[in-house]
């Protein structure tokens, strides 16, 4: 192994803990997995109508993708099934092999926060997040689970999340990145109420189709430009969380930003800086600069990473960001995945790497990892 490339970390002295992966993409062999969870009402509307959401193709996506369920080759199982749909693979192949202790589960398919029918989104939701007890954190104890929420409807949002709080398992909530409206809107601050009450951070990965463009100039011709685009998405996100006061108004509320880059967030801060005394007379609610809510309220996940040709401009990107606001995760089983012994390109010291793999995540998610 050449000198420049990563390894995971060793052991830390004062913890069991040594790789943690934030961004873990279970999914169900078909719409029958979720059966079990599911009302007859709901189980008889699904097989009737099926699932509505805003775009225009029914059951495809806006764009061909890189490979058949973005997923790697590799990562099929034997009998046809979906990747990441069968855990004793996902056990083998991911977190065996690359010593993964800690795996935070991000449900992607089936789809449900953007679902248009209310009711049947809240069904969805409540399935998905009593199959990832059963299925995935009951018989694997490294795996962690994130509740799913349908955040058109706070009311029914917030009861999912004391639903969920009750039971074992579970480390965080997660919404749609692109929704009907910017999250900063009041409309969704119950929902980050109810989650901050009982200490879970928000896990904010890239999705969600609201009926418009991803990018803010149209709608893309190519999965490259929709692919790239989508952190700008997470910059308004972003800005809108900042602007509108929701990091003013719960300080104590963690926000992780999940497959989206990171390189973006220092120079966004800058921006706004740049433009807060201007604007300020029309935010006087913010007591402090918008960078240093970003600094305090947000975390970034590592994949996918922006990886310039000169490595040590990596680290001047994670030197502006801060070190301890990265945490590692592999977006198993995608096709642009990371293995851990090979994210980086470049020299880490121990405590540099330690916090990216570890002790960054335990700052975020405490007891909750155990």
């Amino acid at each position: 192994m050449s000198s420049s490339t990563l390894q995971a970390p060793a052991k830390p002295k004062d913890s069991a803990i040594k790789l943690v992966d934030c961004d873990i993409h279970p999914t169900v062999r078909s719409m029958k997995d979720l059966h079990p969870y599911m009302s007859a009402r709901w189980r008889e509307h699904l097989d009737s109508f099926g699932q509505r959401f805003r775009q225009a193709f029914v059951s495809s996506t806006a764009f061909p993708k890189a490979t058949p369920q973005l997923a790697r080759r590799d990562a099929w199982p034997e009998d046809g099934s979906p990747p990441g749909s069968d855990l004793a693979m996902m056990q083998r192949q991911h977190l065996d092999a690359n010593g993964i202790d800690r795996g935070m589960l991000f449900p992607l398919f089936p789809r449900a926060l953007d679902e248009r029918n209310i009711d049947c989104a809240h069904a969805v939701c409540r399935a998905i997040n009593d199959w990832q007890v059963a299925e995935w954190i009951e018989p694997e104890p490294r795996l962690k689970g994130t509740i799913t929420v349908m955040a058109e409807d706070a009311d029914g949002a917030v009861a999912e999340i004391e639903r969920c709080a009750k039971l074992k398992g579970f480390a965080q909530v997660a919404l749609v990145t692109r929704p009907i409206e910017p999250l900063g809107r009041k409309r969704y601050w119950r929902i980050y109420e109810a989650a901050a009450h009982h200490g879970f951070p928000l896990g904010l990965h890239n999705s969600g189709n609201n009926g418009h463009a991803v990018t803010g100039g149209g709608a893309p011709s190519f999965y490259f430009e929709e692919h790239q685009a989508v952190s700008m998405s997470l910059h308004a996100m972003a800005t809108s969380f900042i602007i509108e006061g929701v990091p003013e108004r719960l300080p104590e509320l963690k926000i992780v930003v999940v497959e989206g880059g990171f390189a973006w967030a220092a120079p966004l801060g800058w921006r706004m800086d740049g433009l807060f005394d201007r604007f300020r007379g029309e935010v006087p609610y913010l007591k402090m600069k918008p960078s240093e809510y970003l600094r305090r309220n947000f975390w970034w996940t590592t994949q996918p990473m922006e990886e310039p040709e000169k490595p040590e401009q990596l680290r001047q990107m994670l030197d502006w960001m801060g070190w301890d606001k990265i945490v590692f995760a592999s977006d198993y089983p995608h096709w642009d995945s990371d293995d851990p012994r090979h994210a980086f390109k470049i020299r880490m010291s121990e405590k540099e790497k330690h916090g990216i793999f570890t002790g960054n995540a335990q700052a975020i998610y405490g007891e909750r990892l155990a």
